[in-house]
């Protein structure tokens, strides 16, 4: 039989997080095993729900849902979006300017294909969220990462960016809050990165889908407001802050220098129109969730559940003899690390594996997010903290049988939970 082998376009694109790990974790669920998934971030698996106003707002509006909506989106949902950024102090947005999708995930792909060219270069942030990586190599671009350096507690280095910036660069991503490290940026890192994208021409795409999620009193500062002197693009959507992944709604919106991209728009709006639309119903409830209660705030502060769950995470680390962290100020993760000269032995994706295989647990290896280290994992806060805390006596189990140099004892039995799907 003759091979059918994949584009070769596919060869640099990663994405572990749900690659050869979580196809094994679904093998040994087929086989009676019950996995604790802390791979990816997905609310509604730990038993995280909607608000009750958006999935009413989207049941009465099934009917005007039927047909196809403009390839931009309804319009109660991208005034919706022009609201929010108004409020947030961004100026010039008009819902001309905002573009709905099937999430930030298939936007993130349509912004970059209207942009690049071949060999076209993207700054993008290591570790990243591995999709922006990927959507650049797929869109026959290259993608230049700037470090976040984990002594630095993941915040970048502007002039470490502008180093990087050649005559190819045509655009920098900035992902604030951070995933995976789950950094806020300072208002000078963002304002020193504004200006040297203004200074060099480049598009600004700032990915803000964890904009409410924030520990501490963590400040947010979203980019749009930071840069005028060139195109920014910022993208969210309803899957993180609003607990509603699978309604599969994102936006981006376009505020700077507006006028001179009017072409690179007029892309965009070629490419929104080649996929007719993205999903109607999910749309309905943008307008109730932005304009609505904001019940996340209730989760993130102290004895909140993904406050408690982060704090279990922070606890886990500091009990433990190998492990380090800088606490995750945002977003729903912690980008945890070994400590120096500890293990200098260990391999990130052999302790995943390890760590699935003998204790049942599905972790992402740190340089599945394009780091050059392989010395860190993330790890999700979406369990319950007695869940978080039985984790992490596995991992040392694991860690300890490494420093011991024998073989990982493999577990018989565990604790139920939702499994993955």
């Amino acid at each position: 039989m003759r091979t059918i082998r994949p584009s070769s376009s596919l060869a640099n694109v990663r994405y572990e997080i749900r690659g050869d790990l979580a196809r094994r974790a679904h093998e040994m669920e087929r086989l009676g095993h019950d996995i604790i998934a802390l791979n990816i971030g997905n609310p509604g698996l730990f038993g995280f729900r909607t608000p009750e106003t958006m999935r009413l707002a989207m049941i009465e509006n099934l009917r005007a849902s039927e047909a196809y909506s403009h390839q931009k989106g309804i319009f109660p949902a991208r005034e919706a979006v022009v609201m929010q950024q108004q409020s947030r102090g961004v100026r010039g947005v008009t819902a001309d300017e905002v573009y709905m999708g099937n999430g930030v995930s298939e936007l993130i792909d349509l912004v970059l294909r209207a942009l690049l060219s071949a060999d076209d270069e993207v700054l993008v942030p290591t570790p990243d969220y591995p999709l922006w990586t990927a959507a650049v190599n797929l869109n026959r671009g290259r993608a230049v990462h700037y470090p976040c350096r984990p002594e630095r507690g993941f915040e970048p280095d502007p002039a470490e960016i502008e180093s990087l910036i050649t005559s190819r660069t045509r655009a920098i991503v900035v992902i604030n809050p951070n995933n995976p490290s789950g950094a806020v940026y300072s208002r000078a890192t963002l304002e020193a990165i504004a200006r040297l994208a203004e200074k060099h021409h480049l598009v600004v795409f700032s990915d803000e889908i964890y904009d409410q999620i924030l520990y501490d009193g963590a400040e947010f500062i979203p980019m749009a407001t930071l840069v005028h002197g060139t195109l920014c693009a910022t993208l969210s959507g309803l899957s993180k802050v609003y607990r509603a992944c699978g309604y599969r709604v994102g936006w981006v919106s376009f505020s700077g220098e507006v006028e001179p991209a009017r072409e690179y728009l007029n892309g965009l709006d070629k490419l929104s129109s080649l996929r007719l639309c993205s999903n109607v119903p999910g749309q309905w409830a943008v307008q109730t969730a932005l304009g609505g209660y904001q019940s996340i705030h209730e989760l993130t502060r102290p004895g909140g559940r993904l406050y408690q769950s982060r704090q279990a995470i922070l606890d886990g680390v500091a009990n433990s003899k190998y492990l380090q962290v800088h606490a995750p100020r945002g977003a729903i993760y912690a980008f945890v690390g070994i400590k120096e000269g500890v293990l200098p032995d260990f391999v990130d994706q052999q302790f995943a594996m390890d760590m699935l295989q003998h204790k049942h647990v599905l972790l992402a290896p740190g340089s599945s997010f394009n780091t050059a280290y392989k010395t860190h994992f993330r790890i999700t806060n979406l369990p319950n903290p007695e869940v978080i805390a039985d984790v992490f006596q596995r991992m040392e189990e694991v860690l300890d049988s490494y420093a011991s140099g024998a073989e990982p004892a493999t577990r018989t039995s565990g604790m139920k939970v939702v499994p993955m799907k």
